[in-house]
């Protein structure tokens, strides 16, 4: 069908080549795009696409404040009705206005996936649309962090889509890329895991407010944005240092030498809330259905070791055993002894031998196309070999383990024991929307722990009075989440960004966005 946004492709298209060339972002990502769902799965690049695409109805500045960017909102008195207003100017990419409809079906989808919004739907007593632009969300209980919730960046913002694409199945993946923010998804130019391109959206109208993280206006100043994967980081180096790419989200740190001194380049960290690596296990096959494996593996591996393999230079990583990240307010490092010192490979022997295993092979899936994530399972490995695991390590590209990992077959049969990931700091550091601590089961986060122990400590830590009883419980979830092991955190890190000059007002966020940057002719 010949709609709106068909026209507009149309039309870009039929511009002359040498006019979109001057205006046109060349980036490789941390990692090729797949998976377009941005409800289907927390891996980055899809959150990162998502947010290219979609617009939130509220966002968080870099002070971690909601902020109003689709809708202002109002909360009652007794703190259990908030009603959120759509702002005029809001179109989808085919033309159609955005209605509370859409964001209310947005919001229901989101909400059975996202860990945060599992809890907020628990306390809610209803979700309507009671006009085309006023959303009225009623609580049976006043939810202090409801704000937070709806404004955060990830693991899975609640990204609003026509009602129609929201009425997907929240474990079906959606085929319609509809959105309604400053740039369009170009589908017929998507090459999955090789490149994207986006197109500047000439119906978005930003907000008046200076851009400030996720918060504020999003002016486009670019014609079109392309992704290109560069799986090899040399190739990436060597294209930036060559002009023929503009971008480069994640540098490998032994490379940054290379650049340094290219008047043309520069080199920095702009994710300043840093990353956490760690382990993540599958509760529902052997070995690590059983907690004393899991806490073998836990006392196996020790941070320094992986971190000095992943990042090499120590100014740039950090060893911390705080499942809420360190040097947040609610970090502690407790229970995390072995993980920041070493030393506890004895005890993971003999929990092994107490626990008898049986040599069960350990698939552990490992990606070799992501500087981020391609040095930590070798290390680990061999450390769980070290104390008697037997270790099945598989290679893939990081795209087919995101797809693999949501798989709850054996490991024998296309599924899993063990992968790691990494997660901004932000995110990990409120228990209530920190994914990995999800203890629903089925509906709880890649490994699935029925943990009814830590859901208890969350409602606890929600009904705490102020923020010294929050952080009273926050040190039961740290020591409750390593003695259960639903992680093994192997530490922060940072890894610095690499641009061409020409490229300038790029946002310092913990999310790359592609709005307000300037490119020089």
């Amino acid at each position: 069908m010949f709609n709106r946004l068909t026209a507009t492709l149309l039309a870009s298209t039929m511009l002359a080549g040498a006019a979109w060339a001057e205006t046109t972002v060349t980036a490789v990502m941390h990692s090729g795009l797949r998976v377009l769902d941005p409800i289907m799965t927390t891996a980055h690049i899809t959150r990162n696409h998502a947010y290219m695409i979609y617009d939130v109805l509220i966002a968080q500045d870099s002070d971690f404040q909601p902020q109003p960017q689709m809708a202002d909102w109002e909360v009652s008195e007794d703190q259990q009705t908030y009603t959120f207003t759509l702002r005029d100017g809001l179109v989808f990419h085919d033309g159609e206005p955005v209605t509370a409809a859409d964001a209310v079906a947005s919001l229901q989808r989101w909400a059975q996936n996202d860990a945060g919004g599992q809890v907020v739907m628990d306390r809610t007593e209803s979700l309507e649309a009671t006009d085309d632009k006023t959303i009225t969300w009623v609580l049976k209980e006043p939810f202090a962090p409801m704000l937070d919730v709806l404004s955060k960046q990830s693991a899975l913002p609640p990204f609003i889509m026509p009602a129609r694409v929201a009425e997907t199945p929240a474990d079906e993946a959606i085929t319609d890329y509809t959105g309604s923010g400053p740039f369009i998804f170009v589908q017929e130019e998507f090459q999955p895991g090789i490149s994207v391109t986006y197109a500047k959206n000439p119906d978005y109208v930003p907000r008046d407010e200076p851009a400030d993280w996720m918060a504020g206006g999003k002016v486009v100043n670019v014609d079109q944005v392309k992704w290109v994967n560069m799986p090899d980081i040399q190739t990436a180096v060597n294209a930036l240092s060559g002009g023929e790419i503009d971008y480069i989200e994640q540098m490998q740190v032994d490379l940054v030498p290379l650049l340094e001194g290219d008047p043309n380049v520069a080199v920095e960290v702009r994710e300043p809330t840093g990353m956490q690596t760690m382990v993540r296990t599958n509760f529902l096959h052997p070995p690590f259905d059983d907690p004393k494996i899991r806490q073998a593996a836990l006392k196996a591996i020790s941070q320094e070791p992986v971190l000095a393999a992943m990042i090499g230079n120590p100014e740039f990583y950090q060893i911390c055993g705080a499942v809420l990240g360190c040097g947040t307010p609610l970090g502690s490092e407790t229970g995390a002894e072995t993980l920041v010192q070493g030393g506890g490979a004895d005890e993971a022997r003999a929990l092994l031998e107490e626990a008898g295993y049986d040599g069960t092979p350990v698939v552990l899936m490992a990606p070799t196309d992501m500087v981020a994530l391609a040095t930590q399972p070798v290390v680990v490995s061999q450390a769980l070999r070290e104390v008697g695991f037997t270790v099945d390590m598989q290679p893939m590209d990081w795209q087919t383990l995101v797809t693999r990992r949501a798989s709850q077959g054996a490991p024998a049969d296309g599924g899993w024991n063990i992968f790691i990931t990494n997660w901004m700091v932000p995110e990990i550091s409120n228990p209530i929307s920190n994914p990995m601590l999800n203890g629903r089961g089925d509906d709880a986060w890649f490994g699935w722990p029925t943990d009814e122990t830590i859901e208890a400590l969350k409602e606890e830590y929600i009904a705490a009075a102020d923020a010294d009883a929050q952080k009273e419980v926050a040190e039961k979830i740290q020591a409750h989440t390593l003695e259960n092991v639903l992680l093994v955190p192997l530490g922060q890190y940072t890894l610095p960004q690499a641009r061409r000059t020409a490229i300038t007002d790029m946002i310092d966020s913990p999310v790359p966005v592609f709005w307000n940057m300037q490119k020089a002719e």
